[in-house]
């Protein structure tokens, strides 16, 4: 199953925050979106999950348009991993990686324990099972942001959207996350990220898309995530390093000011 859109602007009302952007993300393929602050991922994320309209140009999943596709459909084809979410009800977390069956489920259905046995197997996946049954307003941000990724997997939907997952996490869960993306790409998931850490898109991608006001670069990271192109995105000066093994890391150079 692919996910693709071509052409595509996108925005609020009369608002254009990018156009021109056309990618694809296919089964087992990572596709990195690498931007600034404000440049437009999360809108572009919201128009390709179907929860804004495009301002111009399609969105596709097999050739189908997504505008044609009723909202159950999508989210049986598409999970998706927001920046955050506040919680305002006392879930257990359990309960909150379950609510990724409901596409599942038909209307006015509980869960089976089919389901709340991959809604556990979810949450052991991502690390959190000593968790699941705190209550989900009562854990850190970066628990809730695991918990979040385990209720998309729960959704077992053939493409994983995530909107800057690891933002909220600390060093060693950054590491289970990126590990567990590539895991799930292996699986056969395809995998649409937006991350402000190039190190990830470097590390994993298959395609690096850099957003700002639409796409700058659009390909292989080799090819895309270079020095100049991330010096120009970022506004900063960028330099890449290889070691012996052929890793690839980027790092702020010396024109970066001060805080």
């Amino acid at each position: 199953m692919t996910l693709a859109c071509t052409d595509l602007a996108y925005g609020y009302g009369a608002r254009r925050v990018g156009a021109g952007v056309s990618l694809a993300v296919a089964p087992g393929e990572v596709v990195c979106l690498l931007g600034p602050n404000g440049g437009g991922k999360t809108t572009l994320f919201r128009t390709l999950l179907g929860l804004i309209p495009p301002l111009a140009g399609r969105v596709s999943i097999d050739g189908t348009d997504l505008a044609t596709l009723p909202r159950a459909a999508i989210a049986r084809r598409l999970a998706y991993v927001p920046q955050a979410a506040p919680g305002y009800f006392p879930f257990s977390v359990r309960e909150v990686v379950l609510m990724g069956r409901a596409a599942h489920l038909r209307a006015f259905a509980t869960p089976s324990a089919r389901d709340r046995a991959i809604a556990d197997a979810a949450i052991a996946r991502v690390g959190i099972g000593r968790l699941a049954d705190a209550a989900f307003t009562r854990i850190s941000g970066g628990e809730r942001q695991l918990a979040l990724i385990a209720r998309a997997l729960a959704q077992e939907a053939p493409i994983i959207v995530l909107d800057e997952p690891t933002a909220s996490l600390d060093f060693a869960n950054q590491a289970r996350v990126v590990a567990g993306i590539e895991r799930q790409a292996a699986a056969g998931i395809g995998i649409l990220w937006a991350t402000h850490d190039p190190d990830h898109a470097l590390q994993c991608a298959d395609r690096v898309a850099l957003v700002s006001g639409g796409i700058a670069g659009y390909g292989p990271p080799r090819a895309v995530a270079t020095a100049a192109a991330l010096s120009a995105l970022y506004g900063i000066g960028v330099a890449i390093e290889e070691d012996a093994g052929g890793a690839r890391r980027a790092r702020a150079a010396g024109d970066a000011a001060p805080i």
